[in-house]
């Protein structure tokens, strides 16, 4: 039984199992073959932040692989009501096979973990969002092969996407490249931990010199779910840090662009950029639901 609280907690070569199987299963998928090893099998899944992308995806996921979902918001649940994290945990994974968490606290999905008697998955927490990752690693090996030796420029918010992209260069092996403002840079330990693990990451204020030579550029919004009475302060502080086309031409000149959306054009990105020939958001959205079928097989098959 394992989780997946963190890119860490896979090896690199099971990442890359799952992104191969990903690669099979989306293949599968729009040739018409079923594929159900979830069968009889049920996900719950605990959503204290609002969600597009990731909830539809996990749900119309396991769906596919032949299982059934079942969604609860914690204010909906004993949890809302003042239930310890590790009852809950103890009596939910006596009815689950797989549970999902997206949620503010990070230490909320890890005293999840350390009571359930099945899977546990990170959707997103305010720390890391290690299913978007896997995502985006996959997306890039589509259209332009491995990413391993590349270079990745992450322009923004020192936040839980970052911190996600700085475990999968431990994971997937790229060169990474941060430009956040000072008071704004990545969490220190994390950093620290994925360094010793060989992750090559760069820390500067200076979005351009980030991008430059990138093979990838990917942002974030200014201002995360919790932060919306900080946006107004936000949009100041980190004005400078739009991807624009001045940021897209100090990359390569096949560079990619993602973003995890929902994006506002005009403030972390330029609608140029991210409804331009080098943006690749759609498929990488998409490719949510493929990584994520991929990664819910390799714990529950």
């Amino acid at each position: 039984m394992r989780h997946f609280i963190s890119l860490l907690d896979i090896s690199n070569d099971e990442a890359r199992h799952i992104l191969k199987r990903a690669a099979i299963i989306k293949r599968m998928l729009r040739e018409g073959k079923p594929h159900q090893p979830l069968a009889g099998k049920t996900m719950g899944m605990i959503f204290d932040k609002a969600s597009t992308r990731t909830r539809v995806s996990f749900e119309v996921g396991m769906y596919q692989l032949g299982g059934n979902s079942v969604f609860l918001n914690s204010g909906d649940t004993q949890l809302g009501r003042g239930e310890p994290v590790e009852d809950t945990a103890k009596v939910l994974s006596r009815m689950l096979d797989v549970v999902v968490i997206r949620t503010y606290a990070h230490d909320m999905v890890q005293r999840f973990a350390r009571h359930s008697q099945v899977p546990v998955i990170n959707a997103l927490t305010d720390l890391t969002h290690p299913c978007q990752v896997l995502s985006d690693v996959f997306t890039y090996e589509e259209h332009r092969g491995s990413i391993e030796g590349k270079t990745v420029a992450w322009i923004g918010d020192g936040n839980n996407m970052a911190h996600s992209w700085i475990n999968g260069s431990v994971s997937f092996g790229y060169k990474l490249n941060i430009a956040c403002p000072d008071d704004y840079t990545p969490d220190e330990k994390l950093l620290a931990a994925a360094r010793e693990l060989g992750a090559e990451v760069n820390l500067t204020d200076d979005p351009l010199l980030a991008a430059r030579d990138a093979d990838l550029v990917t942002t974030d919004v200014w201002a995360s779910m919790g932060q919306e009475k900080q946006r107004a302060e936000r949009e100041k502080i980190f004005a400078a840090y739009q991807v624009n086309s001045r940021v897209m031409l100090e990359a390569q000149p096949d560079a990619l662009f993602m973003h995890c959306l929902p994006a506002h054009r005009g403030e972390e990105v330029a609608a140029e950029v991210i409804d331009g020939r080098q943006s690749v958001v759609w498929d990488e959205a998409e490719n949510r639901l493929h990584a994520q079928k991929g990664l819910l097989e390799f714990l529950l098959a």
